[in-house]
């Protein structure tokens, strides 16, 4: 998108200050001739359309190859970007070799096609010589004679070589500008393909409101990706009161992140409803209702700057005190110390921090947005056992009315859950307590037993 709005910026820009001057130059130049003798004035009437087809056709042919050099672009970059965020990776399993070969040849691919598209575009200034040359030739040649028997005077055929010559020079610009504005055409089209992407997901008019016992609610929900073969939820259906703590547990793949993805509707169910609040999930206004809902996300996206500015992404008014009592409530009051307070800095991604760091900083930031819902998927993955229960612990005395929904691979972090929901192959296979789960669902029983080391009767 950067390449591409640049070549179109450059594009309007030369073809504001220069392209537009040239057509009223070259139907000028016609005009005069025809003023002085119609009949050496029907040389430009020849000569026009046939120039005209000469820069047509070169467009026509270049642009396609262009929007093929803006994808090599494109591969390039991508290459680029993918091996400076990977560097560690590639240096770990000695892939530098192999990357640089990979690398060479997206070089390659480009440098083949800039070719392409350079020798096609570079045979516009040759063939626009060659035909007002032999044009210009032949005006001399006719003028001549007609000068010769008196039909035509000198300054007469001195003022037709010169406008011929002006529509030269106009020409001669167009074929400096000609790789430009084809380029940016070609770019103003690849963006343009953009930004006519309809969202598949439109907004509803309601405002969050709190209507009924019942927080979350599912119908029969089943959820299938574009393109994928098979669905990843398959009629779900459930009840959370208000309050509640719901536990989702499963193997991996088996759509936990599918399914809480729907809550805040990051995704459309393909089948069934939601209902958030006694009301259809599809008939929130989006804005109203992610307000109310807080997301910690499996992968804990920071931003760089300083931890307050991390933090006000989760309420852009929260002050001081409100930011240190979120971190308290995370567990993360000690990463600002060590930081030196909340101006202390974030890199790009939170480089600069472990795994349980960014885990607990992006917790304390859904926590401080004061949500009615709460979902954390996966988020204390890189905690030890301890923490992670301090955390909860925490979250459940500071926030009592608080529905809060906890994605986990451990059995220990949802096992005081109200509601744990186990899931396998995008189907509900068990649902209840801890208790319940242990005597009547066996996939619980296995993820219980393989972290516990079996189970008393």
């Amino acid at each position: 998108m950067g390449s591409d709005a640049n070549a179109v910026q450059t594009g309007l820009n030369l073809a504001l200050r220069l392209l537009l001057r040239s057509p009223f130059v070259v139907f000028g130049a016609m005009i005069m001739a025809f003023t002085i003798d119609r009949g050496r004035a029907m040389i430009f009437v020849a000569v026009i359309p046939i120039l005209a087809l000469i820069v047509y056709g070169i467009m026509f042919i270049s642009m396609p190859m262009h929007k093929k050099t803006q994808r090599c672009v494109e591969g390039v970059t991508r290459k680029t970007r993918a091996n400076l965020d990977g560097a560690r990776v590639m240096r770990a399993f000695a892939r530098e070799e192999s990357e640089s070969l990979e690398f060479s040849q997206s070089n390659s691919a480009l440098e083949m096609a800039q070719r392409r598209v350079g020798a096609v575009s570079a045979l516009l200034n040759p063939l626009t010589f060659i035909v007002i040359n032999f044009a210009i030739v032949y005006l001399i040649y006719s003028g001549a004679i007609e000068v010769s028997e008196g039909a035509l005077t000198t300054g007469q055929l001195v003022a037709l070589y010169n406008y011929m010559s002006q529509i030269l020079v106009e020409l001669i610009k167009l074929a400096n500008l000609i790789v430009t504005i084809t380029k940016a055409i070609a770019s103003a089209s690849r963006i343009n393909s953009i930004m006519q992407i309809c969202p598949s997901i439109r907004d509803g008019g309601r405002e969050f409101k709190i209507d009924s016992e019942n927080a979350v609610e599912f119908k029969n929900v089943s959820l299938t990706y574009n393109g994928a073969g098979a669905p990843a939820l398959q009629n779900v259906s459930f009840s959370v009161k208000r309050g509640q703590t719901v536990g989702i547990i499963g193997a991996t793949g088996s759509g936990k992140t599918s399914l809480i993805n729907l809550i805040p509707r990051f995704y459309d169910a393909s089948e069934g409803e939601i209902i958030i609040n006694g009301i259809n999930v599809k008939e929130y206004n989006r804005c109203s209702l992610n307000e109310r809902i807080a997301v910690a996300t499996q992968k804990a996206t920071l931003f760089s700057g300083s931890i307050r500015d991390n933090m006000l992404w989760g309420r852009a008014d929260a002050t001081d005190e409100e930011i240190l009592g979120a971190l308290e409530i995370a567990s993360a009051l000690e990463i600002a110390e060590d930081k030196g307070g909340l101006d202390g800095q974030i890199s790009e991604g939170g480089k600069n921090l472990s795994g349980g760091q960014k885990q607990r900083l992006s917790i304390a930031r859904a926590i401080i947005s004061r949500p009615e819902i709460l979902i954390l998927d996966d988020t204390t993955s890189a905690l030890d056992y301890a923490t992670d229960a301090d955390v909860r612990r925490k979250i459940r005395e500071s926030t009592s009315a608080l529905t809060t929904f906890i994605v986990s691979q451990r059995a220990s972090s949802i096992m005081h859950a109200d509601l744990i929901i186990t899931l396998e192959d995008g189907e509900i296979c068990g649902m209840g307590t801890h208790d319940e789960l242990l005597s009547s669902c066996e996939i619980y029983r296995e993820i219980y037993s393989s972290q516990f080391g079996g189970v008393t009767e």
